[in-house]
């Protein structure tokens, strides 16, 4: 296992690209709690796997707030001098 940095995070694993193809999930999971990894192949690094730097916005779910958010009566309306200022361009 490799030493952590003045930072306290381990290097990035190594991982070559068989190895990563053929545990593709397991090395996702443990991206998305933390660990990095690097993808190589012949010692040549291909790609670098880590968690995003910001977090991620949860997933919107839609009608969640269905019956919790009202609108006033007169939402649509127009106030009266936008209506008047309209009828006059109108005719």
């Amino acid at each position: 296992m490799s030493e952590p940095d003045q930072r306290g995070k381990a290097p990035p694993r190594r991982l070559g690209v068989r190895e990563f193809r053929e545990n593709m999930a397991e090395f996702l999971r443990q991206a998305r709690q933390g660990s990095s990894f690097l993808i190589t192949s012949h010692d040549e690094v291909l790609a670098e796997l880590h968690p995003p730097s910001t977090p991620v916005r949860p997933r919107r779910r839609p009608g969640a707030l269905r019956g919790r958010i009202r609108l006033a009566p007169d939402f649509d309306a127009l106030p009266p001098d936008v209506l008047a200022a309209m009828e006059d361009e109108a005719g």
